[in-house]
């Protein structure tokens, strides 16, 4: 796997939650630096040796109800 993407979007109670796709990884943090750093270690951690993704996309998204 040369390649993996995150959804990322803001949690309810403040700060970001990260779900693999393709892999059971989660991820919660404070803020987007905690964010990066966690998804780095969950990355390593998930793979062994050699077989983690050269690259990690990290999609962002928002939700935003209106009323109407």
């Amino acid at each position: 796997m040369n390649e993996m993407m995150f959804v990322v979007k803001e949690a309810p109670e403040g700060g970001w939650t990260a779900q693999a796709l393709g892999e059971s990884i989660f991820i919660e943090a404070d803020d987007v630096d905690g964010l990066h750093q966690q998804v780095r270690d969950a990355v390593h951690c998930h793979f062994e040796e050699g077989k983690a993704p050269k690259i990690v996309r990290l999609h962002f998204t928002r939700e935003k109800v209106l009323a109407v």
